[in-house]
């Protein structure tokens, strides 16, 4: 007995499919990865929010605002790291 499947043709989405959490946790990832950059958390006082705001890497509105804060942060390491006429000493 022959019997002829029909297959219904499904539309073509163009859109991407959604990504779950864990698999955007792991594109990003890698894509630091690539970038040479790393991920990591800090605890910072509250002093050393003041000292950026008084050295004037981050403003006083910018307090509470964790992207200025990290690029702050940013900001002062490259300052430190490439300036040749400060020695910095291991702790």
């Amino acid at each position: 007995m022959n019997q002829t499947l029909e297959t219904a043709s499904l539309p073509q989405s163009t859109e991407p499919a959604p990504r779950s959490p864990a698999a955007e946790r792991m594109r990003l990832y890698r894509k630091r990865r690539r970038r040479g950059v790393i991920c990591m958390r800090i605890e910072l006082r509250e002093t050393v929010i003041d000292g950026l705001i008084e050295k004037r890497f981050l403003q006083q509105i910018q307090r509470q605002d964790p992207d200025a804060i990290v690029s702050a942060v940013q900001d002062v390491l490259f300052q430190v790291l490439n300036d040749p006429t400060l020695r910095v000493t291991a702790i």
